[in-house]
């Protein structure tokens, strides 16, 4: 390998093309001309399993064909619940929140098997998964139920058997965000967040995940665009640039061998300020290996000429690409050429274990006795209210974004009236639910992160002013329960997906049981 050949391999670029199951002409490029070695796959690339099978076995047929020694790194991010790309005919896995509510971790395991082996079967080798953040500020925009909760010690253990199930499965596993994104109140993707722990409370809590799972066999972490003053002394530097935390911390101090990338560079964290292609620069020098571009040709193209610029230049040494270059390599060896893929047919197994786990992590809390079950009677009036769309994050996939509580809610009771309103209702549609609360026997309002929503807490609060028993649906967020400590019952889903929140439905009006209890605090939250 020479120099650039050597570069395209540190590279994980995205792309948009006219079908799903087609290959752009830049990529093509990419692959064959730059030796490019990783590709990420987002929502627009995802047709049916089909397609996704027609799409990864161009890649790698391109990959063979350009002459690379080892195949391409096929990625995603299917952390599952909120976070997904998979679609049709693939199974709706839960995620890390809702998991953690079963408390048992032997259920992450299972999980992360079963998922990485229909990932397996499409061809993608990669999963950018598990999250182990410590989700310990219930006003973090970004993680929140993406975590498995609270407790270091906790997340450790589910985030570790969740990534030796994957690993079962041949699936290359990724830990994120290091060193932390636990407790931010900013989402990296918009700007640069803070986290100004010392390093003695960074070990004890968010850094603990990271090490145990190191410890039993991590592939790859993902850094994270955060600044940690207590660790990198340049001002407003993110870890994924910082050389203190990538390789002082996470190679020195925690041992980890294996291959580090980057979050995505084009993330404003990065892109606003010292910019992608020389961000890319400074990320190879604090000792990354993997630089990810997801969408940009433009700025794909600039990195690779950057980072080899600045070695011509001196500004990186080569040895830092050789060094990098093995490491890749080393991970590269253990896949193999999936040029032909079978017939995909695994999701049918998968979906009674889904549905098992969702059953023992979605949390009911009944408040008033009594309440439950409600009458299925054609008679018993049911007022249902939630926000029509549920896409909150820019890495949450828009595909996913309707919300099905209220046809759900209609499949037990037709009767029941639904009415939806938006992520920020206004003071007028409350005012027309009020009127129609007036004649509901039972009034159940689903709600989507309503601690950032002042309209969505207005509405609930309105509804409690009714003297008719009020049920919350939590659909994402449980610390949007800590808001109304008056509701006669309380429930957790941890994500909006359709079989989730059936489960949940079914289970109040008593045609099913679930039995999940909080994985965080959400007392003091009103």
């Amino acid at each position: 390998m020479d120099l650039r050949q050597k570069i395209g391999q540190l590279m994980v670029f995205g792309f948009k093309a006219e079908h799903p199951s087609k290959l752009s002409d830049e990529i093509k490029d990419l692959i064959e001309n730059h030796n490019v070695g990783g590709i990420i796959l987002f929502g627009r690339n995802i047709g049916t399993p089909e397609e996704i099978q027609q799409l990864t076995t161009t890649l790698q047929a391109a990959t063979k064909n350009a002459g690379h020694q080892q195949p391409l790194f096929i990625c995603i991010d299917q952390e599952n619940g909120v976070v997904r790309r998979l679609g049709e005919g693939t199974t709706a896995f839960p995620g890390a929140m809702l998991i953690g509510a079963t408390r048992d971790p032997k259920l992450a395991y299972e999980i992360g098997k079963a998922s990485g082996e229909e990932l397996i079967d499409l061809g993608i080798n990669w999963n950018l998964s598990p999250v182990v953040d410590v989700n310990n500020n219930p006003n973090n925009p970004v993680i929140d139920v993406r975590s498995f909760g609270e407790k270091p010690e906790m997340v450790a253990e589910f985030g570790k058997q969740l990534m030796k199930g994957m690993q079962s499965s041949g699936v290359i596993t990724t830990l994120k965000h290091f060193p932390g994104h636990g407790d931010t109140t900013v989402d990296s993707h918009l700007a640069l967040p803070v986290i100004r722990h010392d390093l003695d409370r960074l070990r004890r809590v968010e850094l603990l995940p990271f090490k145990e799972s190191i410890d039993s066999g991590a592939d790859t972490v993902m850094s994270s665009h955060v600044y940690f003053p207590s660790i990198e002394p340049e001002e407003k530097r993110p870890a994924t640039m910082s050389k203190a935390v990538m390789t002082g911390l996470l190679r020195d101090e925690l041992g980890f061998d294996g291959v580090i990338t980057t979050d995505c560079m084009e993330m404003k964290a990065i892109g606003d300020g010292i910019g992608t292609p020389q961000g890319a620069v400074e990320a190879i020098k604090a000792g990354v290996d993997l630089i990810m571009i997801s969408h940009l040709p433009s700025l794909q193209y600039e990195a690779i000429e950057r980072v080899y610029q600045a070695v011509i230049s001196g500004e990186i040494e080569e040895k830092t690409i050789d060094e990098a270059y093995e490491r890749v390599m080393k991970l590269k060896r253990t896949l193999e050429w999936n040029v032909e893929l079978e017939e995909f047919s695994t999701k049918g197994a998968h979906e009674k274990i889904a549905e098992d786990v969702m059953r023992k992590g979605i949390t009911i809390l009944e408040h008033k006795k009594g309440t439950l079950p409600l009458s299925k009677e054609r008679g018993h009036r049911v007022l249902v209210v939630y926000p029509e769309n549920s896409y909150l994050t820019q890495v949450e996939d828009e595909r996913f974004s309707e919300n099905a509580l209220g046809n759900l809610v209609k499949e037990i009771n037709p009767a029941a009236k639904v009415v939806s309103v938006p992520q920020l209702p206004e003071q007028s549609e409350i005012d027309f639910i009020k009127v129609l609360a007036n004649s509901a026997d039972t009034i159940i309002v689903g709600t989507l992160s309503a601690t950032r929503s002042e309209g969505q807490q207005r509405l609930m609060l309105d509804m409690l002013n009714h003297d008719k028993p009020v049920i919350h649906i939590a659909m994402r967020s449980p610390y949007d329960l800590g808001l109304f400590p008056g509701t006669d019952v309380s429930v957790a889903t941890y994500e909006f997906t359709p079989p989730a929140l059936r489960l949940a439905v079914r289970a109040l009006f008593g045609l099913d049981k679930v039995s999940g209890s909080l994985p965080v605090s959400i007392k003091d939250m009103k």
